[in-house]
């Protein structure tokens, strides 16, 4: 099983030929609205790929509640541990460029009433074998408690260090797996991003000093992994993307279930990288993460 304790929200989406400069106004050419929060996305990538999922966190009162949990609910998503707070639900800002990279505001809303106490319910059961998936969108104290918790059960945890906060060199140390792009990365290791066989040095350096798995993803340049003691690179395969919102959880989604599922490390990278490169050819964070047909189907044409 996989116990995602993370953030809910609802993304407000507008698409737009080029994203603009600081205090620019471009015209839109499209708006929409999706389920999103990274928890719930990581939640729902990890139910596609195949697990058996809990989801743990908080919506609002308002008319956004119930979107939020739509697409996670009709996957068949355990909900037992999603709070309805008298708070707005979270709220996602998104703007999508035409070459498909964004920009991105988060209003917490009920994602900051999480607590310790839900975070340890949520763990409650669990034991060897079962997985933790953290992410950066709700209050440290309950991420260092589900990280405690894990730790103390024998659960396997991973942190996807995003969005950056001050607590995650603090909380990425008490992690079995840490997930990190580019500059997520920088910030962990203290060193500027370069090149990925910088990146690599750098992954080796921290791998060897912490003793974790480190993942980092490096978009067309794909993955790079430090894991028992040696380096992984999974090259990207060739996509022309439409929208990079939700890949990253894709990732950390398919990821988590492969290694719930039993599979090598590497094998389960392998299958994460091209689940992310999928979820960029749809719109919309939830509505483009690939079912697990799609993936063993791109995998085995690579192969």
């Amino acid at each position: 099983m996989i116990i995602t304790i993370g953030s809910l929200n609802i993304d407000l989406i507008a698409a737009t030929p080029r994203l603009p400069r600081p205090g620019e106004t471009v015209p839109g050419t499209d708006f929409s609205t999706a389920a999103g929060g990274k928890g719930a996305n990581q939640a729902l990538a990890a139910r596609r790929a195949g697990a058996t999922v809990r989801m743990a966190g908080a919506v609002g009162n308002d008319q956004f509640a119930a979107p939020a949990l739509e697409l996670l609910s009709g996957a068949g998503v355990d909900l037992v541990h999603v709070a309805h707070r008298p708070v707005p639900t979270g709220t996602a800002l998104i703007l999508v460029g035409g070459d498909g990279e964004n920009m991105i505001t988060v209003i917490p809303g009920a994602n900051g009433t999480v607590t310790p106490d839900m975070a340890r319910a949520a763990l409650s059961g669990a034991g060897t074998g079962d997985t933790l998936l953290l992410q950066m969108e709700i209050p440290a104290a309950a991420i260092e408690a589900a990280l405690a918790a894990a730790r103390a059960q024998g659960v396997r945890s991973i942190l996807n260090i995003a969005p950056l906060t001050g607590e995650v060199t603090g909380l990425s140390a008490l992690a079995d797996i840490v997930v990190a792009n580019e500059t997520e990365f920088e910030m962990l290791s203290g060193k500027p991003a370069g090149s990925p066989a910088e990146i690599r040095a750098c992954l080796e350096a921290l791998h060897g000093a912490r003793g974790q798995t480190l993942v980092v993803t490096l978009g067309a340049d794909g993955v790079l992994a430090a894991h028992d003691g040696g380096i992984i690179a999974v090259a990207a395969i060739p996509i022309s993307p439409v929208d990079t919102v939700g890949a990253g959880d894709t990732f950390c989604g398919y990821l988590a279930q492969g290694l719930d599922a039993g599979l090598d490390f590497a094998s389960a990278l392998g299958r994460a990288s091209v689940a992310g490169a999928l979820a960029c050819l749809r719109h919309g964070a939830q509505p483009s993460i690939p079912l697990s047909a799609e993936v063993d189907r791109r995998l085995a044409t690579a192969g």
